[in-house]
């Protein structure tokens, strides 16, 4: 079964990237509509397409939701690094719930 994607291009040692993975994991992403599940994705790992590393390596953490049906992808705002978890999550909603108002 394939599954809407919450990605996280982030980078090891980042601080800002770890604390925002931290605070998105402990929310139910599942009961979203659509239900989500988290993918971190290390941009500087080798088999990152280039095009990717090259509009996102200097922008990290960036949150992109994925639909599988069909696929397509939306890059969503960037979030602040001292958001709370309670408002990340209302942030979240707010915008998966614009970008697919504008799909």
């Amino acid at each position: 079964m394939s599954k809407n994607k919450l990605i996280l291009f982030s980078r090891l040692g980042c601080c800002i990237c770890k604390g925002l993975e931290e605070r998105i994991s402990q929310i139910s992403l599942d009961l979203f509509d659509p239900p989500l599940v988290l993918c971190v994705v290390n941009i500087d790992e080798p088999d990152i397409p280039k095009s990717i590393k090259a509009r996102y390596s200097l922008e990290v953490p960036v949150l992109i939701l994925e639909l599988d049906n069909p696929l397509r992808r939306f890059e969503l705002p960037r979030v602040s690094p001292r958001i709370s978890q309670e408002d990340l999550a209302i942030w979240l909603k707010k915008n998966i719930c614009k970008k697919l108002q504008t799909k």
